[in-house]
């Protein structure tokens, strides 16, 4: 039940009836803080949630891996978002965004400049509002994993939205240049899926968009 998992299309069953994915996300104070094995920002007070089968996960923080975590058909991408979300029990919830080269992250532009000066301390950068963040696509993966960072604690539902966005090049080289304990590629290595089934969200009326 380990994760990250290779997401191969012959494995993946599509489940029309999962249904979109639901956010219903809201600006809070946030802060930013270099973790030493990755950057993360945390959101302090409500920033809303995400609901999965009835179920209500507050959005708690986000962080980036480079490379990519999963990787889709044995591809690894340049850069891998997770946001990560709580239920009232304690269960998690983590949707990923995976991301090629190409055109800036209009996301992490907004906190590009933090990203480069962050140390060791929290740094408080004001109010940021979660729906800023692009998915790109309403199809996504859906399987049941772990954390990929120690304690790798196992139950965790994760979503990883099937379009892969862009990134530049500087973006992620901020991201490598502020994790400097060599930890430089943060990616856990994909582990075996031991015969978990690995859902397929597409909209049944797809009308010609993704």
């Amino acid at each position: 039940m380990q994760s990250p998992i290779d997401l191969l299309d012959q494995r993946v069953q599509v489940v029309p009836k999962l249904g979109k994915l639901k956010r219903e996300y809201k600006p809070a104070p946030a802060i930013v803080k270099n973790r030493g094995h990755d950057i993360t920002m945390r959101w302090n007070g409500d920033a809303g949630k995400t609901k999965i089968n009835g179920t209500d996960y507050r959005l708690l923080q986000c962080h980036w891996h480079s490379p990519s975590e999963h990787t889709f058909n044995g591809s690894r991408y340049a850069l891998e978002f997770h946001i990560v979300h709580v239920s009232s029990t304690g269960k998690i919830a983590v949707t990923g965004i995976v991301y090629k080269y190409g055109r800036p992250d209009p996301f992490l532009s907004k906190l590009f400049h933090h990203i480069k000066s962050v140390g060791k301390e929290e740094v408080d950068i004001g109010i940021i509002n979660p729906g800023d963040i692009k998915f790109g696509s309403r199809k996504y993966y859906r399987y049941i994993g772990s954390l990929t960072v120690p304690p790798c604690t196992e139950g965790v539902i994760w979503t990883i939205v099937k379009k892969v966005r862009t990134v530049s090049r500087e973006q992620v080289h901020a991201l490598r240049e502020a994790v400097h304990d060599g930890y430089e590629a943060n990616a856990r290595p994909t582990q075996e899926p031991d015969g978990r089934p690995v859902l397929l969200y597409t909209p049944r009326n797809n009308g010609g968009s993704a």
